[in-house]
């Protein structure tokens, strides 16, 4: 135990010292700019029924990379005794995250308040007004074209699968409620301001031009350095490196490959906010680095290992998806392919030697593959980005602050809210209930066949 706080406070000071560097090496000035404008009511007739129905076509497929995409795609790689509880974990942080982005996180991400964190204007389920007698409906000032609602709900899908994305590098020992109250607070204390720095206009990483058009650093570095810190602090599970652990159904993980593939359209896409052509050409880029990366993976491995791999393959497409994330509404096809056969490349590595020298068990890989890819993908943003696509133009040492900032910070909030919820409740089943699996242990649950 004392050990285990000493590395706590070792990793919250490292993160401590990290953001106030990365603040210092902010130039004097570079954050000024016009105060944001606010949410407003105005008549229904200034929205756009086109953008309406595609923001709210694109919600419905990003909830469903979550419901049952992740689902599947992590429950397919876990050992029999734990797929009951892989899926039950997925399903409860969509339920959990839906409550509080609406109570608090929405408003906290969305609504202008310091260049750090927004206000509580739509806290406590308020706001998104509607007034069928007055043709009145709220519009938030980042999308004023699509009613508050369909925006709120759009953004709420990427905050779903954010946190289920952490579910990968928890499953098999970790407790049912632990994981639920640690998922809840990083939801509002992580996700949320992260969300704010770099997509509210007035958001700290916003105002200094780092770009991320769907995610990279939001959702996936975000994530996967969350992943990465969850998995060291938990320890290996019983039995790692010396026991053959054997997925359950590589089926189920194709399934869920196949329901991320068709539904990043919708996370990409429609982070273009509109029924347009960057919405098209995002689409465009996002299924070809999705190719060239399952492709580019599928490659070195059979380079490296002697044969390919269906989950290869699956791994493989889903970094060219995560890669291309931050990158989407500002590059070419031919960039999109760069970025393809960079982050299969780069995620194989990672999810392989990378893992061997970090010597901790990310067991479904969510730093190797999401935290890496968002890290490769953001910075070749910088290197690829076309003003004549983005109307802007990338910069590598501005994506590389946004980057190693979000990064920093998740790890340090990360490890305190581990060190929290432990001290609380305790983070870790018993060995019995880890090798009885914890379908049995937490659920009282079993597969049927």
């Amino acid at each position: 135990m004392r050990a285990t706080s000493r590395w706590m406070a070792a990793v919250w000071l490292w993160g401590c010292v990290g953001a106030s560097a990365f603040a210092q090496a902010v130039p004097e000035g570079a954050l000024a700019a016009a105060a944001p404008s606010r949410p407003a009511v105005v008549e229904q007739a200034a929205l756009s029924a086109a953008d309406t129905a595609w923001m709210m076509t694109s919600t419905a497929l990003v909830l469903l990379m979550t419901l049952p995409g992740i689902a599947l795609f992590y429950a397919g790689m876990v050992r029999r005794k734990n797929v009951l509880n892989t899926m039950a974990s997925v399903v409860a942080i969509a339920a959990l995250v839906s409550l509080l982005w609406f109570g608090a996180g929405y408003s906290l991400a969305f609504t202008p308040g310091s260049a750090w964190l927004g206000g509580w204007d739509r806290a406590g389920f308020a706001g998104l007004d509607f007034d069928l007698a007055g043709g009145k409906v709220a519009v938030s000032h980042v999308a004023p074209r699509i009613p508050e609602s369909v925006y709120a709900m759009f953004q709420l899908s990427f905050a779903v699968i954010t946190a289920a994305l952490l579910v990968g590098a928890l499953v098999e020992r970790m407790r049912f409620s632990a994981m639920l109250m640690f998922v809840g607070l990083w939801t509002l204390l992580v996700y949320a301001p992260v969300a704010h720095w770099v997509w509210e206009p007035g958001g700290w990483l916003a105002r200094l031009g780092a770009l991320d058009f769907a995610g990279g650093s939001v959702v996936h570095v975000n994530a996967g350095v969350a992943g990465l810190v969850c998995a060291a602090f938990l320890g290996r599970r019983s039995g790692y490196g010396r026991e053959a652990f054997e997925p359950y159904s590589l089926g189920l993980t194709m399934a869920g490959a196949g329901m991320l593939w068709v539904g990043w359209f919708g996370f990409n896409a429609g982070s273009a906010v509109a029924a347009d052509g960057r919405a098209g050409l995002a689409m465009a880029v996002t299924h070809v680095a999705a190719a060239a990366g399952a492709l580019s993976w599928m490659v070195g491995e059979w380079i490296v290992r002697g044969r390919p791999s269906l989950l290869g393959l699956c791994s493989g497409l889903v970094a060219g998806l995560v890669a291309i994330t931050p990158a989407a509404g500002f590059v070419t096809l031919r960039s999109a392919v760069v970025i393809g056969v960079a982050a299969g490349l780069a995620c194989y590595w990672g999810a392989t030697g990378l893992k061997r020298l970090l010597r901790v068990d990310d067991s479904l890989d969510v730093f190797g593959v999401h935290g890496i890819g968002g890290i490769v993908g953001s910075l070749l943003t910088g290197v690829l980005a076309s003003r004549t696509v983005g109307g802007v133009q990338g910069d590598l040492l501005t994506q590389a602050l946004g980057t190693g900032a979000v990064a920093l910070y998740s790890l340090a909030v990360t490890a305190v809210l581990l060190w929290g919820v432990n001290f609380a409740m305790g983070l870790r089943v018993d060995e019995q209930s880890e090798q009885t699996g914890l379908d049995i242990a937490q659920h009282r649950e079993r597969l049927g066949g």
